[in-house]
């Protein structure tokens, strides 16, 4: 064992001070997990591999401790079906889950420099496309039997069930995540075969996710594909696909979140250019059950405005609401019509699917009962049970959202044939910024895109970003919000315990001079 010293920060009432230096040791973790075991911030914990957290084990990770794996070998977490993970991380001491070309303090430009934080659950997923990864073959039904391998993870041995995801189980609970940032990540495994910064599989409800960050990534930054789980104080920056990719059935919520879109390394776009800000596929194929139907509240969502592309990307029978959000500054449409996803979906209005025109039309109290299959009422199944987190309006919407300097000459034709932009969704088409000041440096040419860097943030609401005309209604996870955007007039959320604010790239941030790694 080597033993290194890390100076951890402290917050204070003016800013960040450094309390004291404290002596840590470096853990090379080379075995999956197979019994409970804790983390803690007196250790590095260093990933020389992909590591398995298996079913009945939990892992529990202290407030401040830090985990790497060294750039290049490519150590990635993964959690299994049936295990738990507890990420225990604190505003003035975050867990960090990063490279060692990390220096903690500055940016720089880089991805694939380790692999991911996975999360597989138990709770329903539509993937009829998949099967042969165990005996048998998904279907378009929601039985509960539906399992799909892992993006990025590789499997073993046949029938190796430790990269599955997927089961019966909407309630699953894979435990909690608090306050980590997970910085410089996305393993290649190879073409369209990536790692994700957070990738969710068939994770349930009971499990809490709040307060994570993605910086830099090869691919997109969250992906998650069908379950329920629920999402709150997002911050995706910089990744190299799209920043929040939704699949195969979710059934889910999200609220206050910022989206920044930028470059992770000179690549490709969609492998180190930013894709699409929203990216959601309904279910696969898009007449399988569950369909993604999800509701999203106050996001603020920043653009490339010369090569970046779409706000939202709508995909195979897709039904998302976005609500008192902001998009701004966006490559090309707020609203794009995708239909399908090119992995063999059939798109909107398939066997008797709602059409594309149609979803925009039709009240959230819709259920399809096209490939449903047999249930019980109140079964698990139950297209009564399986759409419960849109309660109002329409399957498909924008509302009481600021939209502003969206310059591409079709930035808002979709949107306008859909009605976006009428009086009724309470939207406003602003003059004005909706955030307090943007800071962006010189053009660079990344992947053969025009890119304007983020350099400098102050993502507080300004003009018609201060208030709302509505909230959205307290539910136990939803808030009500009456403004728009990510972040209430007072409450930069980002401040002591993201990468942005350790880089300086928050207005409003103290300087962390002495926050970093010593060999």
């Amino acid at each position: 064992m080597k033993n290194r010293r890390i100076f951890w920060p402290l917050l204070a009432t003016l800013g960040f001070v450094v309390a004291s230096t404290a002596s840590a040791t470096e853990v090379l973790v080379t075995e999956n997990i197979s019994t409970s075991v804790t983390w803690t911030a007196d250790n590095v914990y260093n990933l020389q591999n992909q590591i398995y957290v298996l079913p009945g084990a939990t892992l529990t990770i202290e407030a401040g401790t830090l985990v790497q794996s060294t750039a290049g070998v490519g150590g990635s977490l993964t959690v299994c079906r049936g295990a738990k993970i507890y990420v225990n991380g604190e505003k003035d001491k975050p867990v960090i889950m990063t490279s060692t070309n990390d220096s903690l303090t500055s940016w720089h430009e880089g991805a694939n420099e380790w692999g991911n934080l996975t999360v597989m659950g138990n709770a329903l997923i539509s993937a009829s496309h998949y099967g042969g990864e165990v005996v048998g073959s998904n279907t378009k039904e929601p039985t509960g039997l539906n399992v799909r391998q892992m993006e990025g993870l590789v499997a073993e041995f046949p029938d190796d069930l430790k990269v599955l995801y997927g089961g019966n189980d909407d309630n699953d609970d894979s435990g909690s995540i608090r306050y980590l940032s997970l910085r410089y990540g996305g393993k290649v495994i190879g073409l369209a075969n990536e790692l994700n910064g957070l990738s969710l599989g068939g994770v349930g409800r009971e499990t809490d996710i709040d307060h994570v960050e993605i910086m830099n990534n090869v691919d997109d930054g969250i992906e998650i594909w069908g379950g329920t789980v629920n999402l709150k104080y997002v911050s995706i920056w910089n990744v190299g696909d799209d920043s929040l990719d939704l699949d195969q059935g979710w059934r889910g919520k999200a609220q206050f979140g910022l989206i920044v879109q930028g470059y992770s390394a000179d690549a490709s776009q969609g492998s180190g250019v930013g894709d699409n800000c929203f990216e959601t596929d309904g279910a696969e194929d898009s007449d399988a059950q569950p369909v993604t139907t999800a509701t999203i509240y106050n996001y603020t969502v920043i653009g490339q405005p010369i090569d970046g592309d779409h706000g939202t990307a709508w995909r195979d029978n897709a039904r998302m609401q976005y609500r008192n959000c902001i998009f701004m500054d966006l490559g090309e449409q707020l609203v794009k019509n995708d239909n399908s996803d090119g992995d063999g979906g059939s798109g909107y209005g398939y066997n008797g699917t709602l059409s594309w025109e149609d979803t925009w039309l039709t009240e959230h109290t819709y259920r399809s009962t096209i490939n449903a299959g047999a249930y019980s009422p109140g079964s698990f199944n139950d297209p009564a049970v399986l759409y419960t987190v849109q309660t109002n309006g329409k399957l498909a919407e924008i509302k009481d959202s600021v939209f502003y300097n969206n310059l591409h000459g079709s930035a808002y034709t979709e949107a306008n044939a859909r009605g976006v932009r009428n009086a009724e969704n309470h939207n406003v088409t602003a003059t004005d910024s909706p955030i307090q000041s943007i800071t962006r440096g010189a053009m660079v040419t990344k992947g053969g895109k025009k890119m304007l860097p983020v350099t400098n943030l102050n993502p507080l609401p300004a003009n018609d970003a201060l208030a709302s005309v509505g909230s959205a209604l307290a539910d136990g996870f939803f808030e009500s919000a009456n403004y728009r955007g990510g972040f209430a007039p007072d409450n930069n959320w980002l401040l002591g315990w993201t990468a942005v604010d350790a880089y300086g790239m928050i207005t409003g941030s103290s300087s962390i001079e002495n926050w970093g790694q010593l060999n």
